[in-house]
Order: C-alpha cells, then structure tokens, then sequence
C-alpha cells in the first residue's frame, strides 16, 4: 500500500513560497508543489492568476467566517478538496468547464456527510 504514496516525485512535496499581493498588502504562502500545481488547474478554469484566485478565496472566507485563521492550511484543503469533489464526480474533470458555472448548492448538497474524524472525535493511533 505506501509504495504507492513513497513513489511520489520528491519534487512534489517540496515546499515553494510565492508573494502575493492581498488588496495592496504583500504577505507570503508557502505551499506544497503539488498544491501549487491544483490551485493554478483551479484558477485556469476561470480564467484567473493563481494570486487573483488566492484574493478572492481569501475575500471570500472573511466574508463566510469573518476572519481568516490559518490561510496557507486553507489553501491545502482547498486543492485536496477540489481533487475529492472531481474524484466524487461532482465537479467535471474536464477543465474547460469554469468553476464558476457550477451550481455550489447542487455540489455541496450532494456531498456525503463529514467523517468523524474531521471533527476531531475520533483520533488516529
């Protein structure tokens, strides 16, 4: 079973900062590669830089939770859960088809429920 994780390119897991500019301010993410790689697959779908998607998933959590807690974890859950929702057929794999023209109700309604675990009631040993 890990010989399929172990295999991965190191390159893959290596982490890279970039700057990016939120409304006027500078501040730094340092990512995985591979994050890096899905969340610029995300913003090709709409047309977008990686830094105009970032502001606008940063816009968008303050607006939905009115504060941002740790962005850089933020945006890893993001890339994995946009890799889960195509893996689920519930965003198109093809690329061409924005994320923007999606119905977010139809795709979060037919998400399965949270696993325990994400709530933190069930620990790994």
């Amino acid at each position: 079973m890990c010989r399929i994780f172990v295999s991965a390119d190191p390159a893959s897991y290596e982490s890279r900062t970039r700057s990016v500019r939120l409304h006027g301010v500078v501040t730094s993410v340092r990512l995985e590669n591979l994050h890096w790689a899905v969340l610029e697959e995300i913003a090709a779908r709409d047309g977008l830089s990686v830094a105009q998607l970032i502001e606008t998933l940063y816009d968008e959590l303050v607006a939905e939770r009115g504060a941002v807690g740790n962005f850089a974890s933020f945006l890893r859950v993001c890339a994995l859960r946009y890799e889960n929702l195509i893996a689920q057929g519930l965003i198109p794999r093809d690329a061409s088809v924005p994320i923007r023209s999606l119905d977010a109700e139809r795709v979060l309604g037919a998400q399965p429920r949270p696993v325990a675990a994400w709530r933190g009631q069930r620990s790994l040993s």
